[in-house]
């Protein structure tokens, strides 16, 4: 049976409890959607998504010049704050622009980045309101849950990878030096990407707990198999690591840190939700 349902314009059949529609079995007042009509909702969920995009996109055009001097070029400047937090003596460095299209593409193309970015939560909005009519109450609370804790992990992600990996990470080149005859003057199209790349990769690196917290609900993440595989964990963020920072220990070992407090944490996630698994079991059988 579809589980996707959908109220009968008639009036006929009992009223249903706001946020009980999915757990409740066709009848008089529902009828289930057809194919067509399901790719109907699913078009104007994909253009609403589209129009929360572009919306932000034209926002963040607005705001650009703060969004590349601010953000962008903020930890250029040797007095960026978190070169103060670490006592590094930041040393000062020049951008160049060595093709002609080269700042008017990088222009454009931060403006796409970040409308992205802010408009993502609009499309997943959108595809969470295609899929609710079809969870019965536990999903939907379960998929709220993973939503915040999945956004919460970005944000802090983006967070570290921005203040900790990027500033560690541009002293050490800007100071890396193999004859005082020459001279570090980062492109610019490279300097916006790599600084993109060190940002958003630790968000996704950060999305880890998640990760093993739907492994988990699969039943293939299991707390026994996560605290077996620590050797190979501690690898794994050390790997990690050096490829996200500059080949130098401290700042290995500064990104590895939090990475393995998360593969931590998410044993204790695998072990709550293996707990809930057994006792659903438990409760069904009796």
């Amino acid at each position: 049976m579809n589980r996707f349902l959908t109220r009968n314009k008639s009036k006929s059949g009992p009223p249903i409890p706001e946020g009980m529609e999915g757990a409740f079995p066709l009848q008089g007042g529902l009828a289930e959607m057809g194919f067509l009509d399901h790719l109907e909702e699913l078009r104007w969920a994909l253009i609403k998504a589209g129009i929360g995009v572009l919306l932000c996109t034209v926002a963040a055009f607005f705001f650009r010049r703060w969004i590349i001097d601010v953000l962008l070029l903020g930890p250029k400047d040797p007095d960026f704050f978190m070169y103060r937090v670490f006592g590094l003596d930041a040393v000062e460095f020049i951008l160049q622009n060595r093709n002609i299209t080269g700042q008017f593409f990088a222009d454009i193309g931060t403006v796409f980045a970040v409308g992205i970015i802010m408009g993502s939560p609009v499309a997943v909005y959108q595809l969470w309101k295609f899929i609710e009519p079809g969870l019965y109450p536990s999903e939907k609370k379960g998929l709220r849950f993973a939503a915040v804790f999945a956004t919460f992990f970005f944000v802090l992600g983006i967070s570290f990878g921005y203040l900790i990996i990027t500033p560690l990470a541009l002293q050490f080149f800007a100071q890396y030096s193999i004859s005082p005859e020459i001279t570090n003057e980062f492109d610019i199209s490279r300097y916006f990407s790599m600084v993109t790349f060190w940002a958003f990769g630790a968000g996704i690196l950060f999305e880890l707990p998640v990760v093993i917290y739907f492994l988990a609900k699969m039943g293939i993440a299991t707390p026994a198999l996560l605290r077996k595989s620590r050797k190979w964990a501690l690898i794994t963020c050390l790997t990690l690591g050096a490829f996200f920072t500059p080949p130098d220990p401290l700042s290995q070992i500064l990104v590895a840190m939090p990475l393995l407090l998360l593969y931590e944490l998410s044993i204790f996630i695998a072990a709550g939700v293996e707990k809930k698994r057994a006792k659903e079991l438990e409760e069904a059988l009796a």
